[in-house]
């Protein structure tokens, strides 16, 4: 569920710039996602999360019924997987996946690198990515992604649970 965030780091409601070289990159599940904004600058209304996802990349399914998540496609392209859907969202695409839990998630099928802008309704699902991510340079990837044992997943299950973060076996939507 969606946590209120305090203390806030913009108290004062002021004017937020945050340039390109700025906000906190991290290494999650083998995507870089920088955060560009945070809850704790939006006073916990939103966040948005600049998010690079090379070829064979995304997260696998899962559902997060207290967050709204709406992906726009800088380049390239990714698909995107609802139960008994499957969508190709292709640059300048735009896709909303409501509050409510639905099952979804989106993998880079093709052989180049895809840039999505990820906007959270509302914010907290920012700070799961901090606790469960490596931080890295602005841009770049751990290579090769550390493959997650038993223990791993376990430990990643409960934070995801702790943001209200539900996950599914990878292949969840082949059954």
């Amino acid at each position: 569920m969606p946590r209120s965030i305090h203390p806030m780091e913009n108290p004062d409601n002021k004017l937020t710039v945050v340039s390109a070289s700025e906000g906190k990159s991290l290494s999650v599940a083998g995507n870089t996602y920088r955060i560009i904004i945070s809850g704790k600058q939006t006073g916990g209304a939103y966040a948005i999360v600049d998010m690079l996802v090379p070829p064979n990349g995304g997260p696998g399914p899962h559902s997060h019924a207290g967050f709204q998540e709406a992906f726009y496609v800088v380049d390239g392209e990714v698909e995107v997987r609802l139960e008994g859907e499957k969508i190709t969202a292709i640059k300048g695409s735009f896709v909303n996946i409501p509050l409510g839990g639905l099952i979804h998630q989106f993998k880079n099928k093709s052989d180049t690198l895809a840039h999505m802008l990820c906007i959270i309704t509302p914010a907290g699902m920012e700070e799961m990515f901090e606790e469960i991510g490596v931080p890295v340079e602005n841009e770049t990837f751990l290579s090769p992604p550390k493959t997650m044992s038993e223990e791993d997943m376990e430990k990643l299950k409960s934070i995801g649970e702790k943001y209200g973060q539900k996950f599914f076996p990878p292949d969840y939507f082949d059954s």
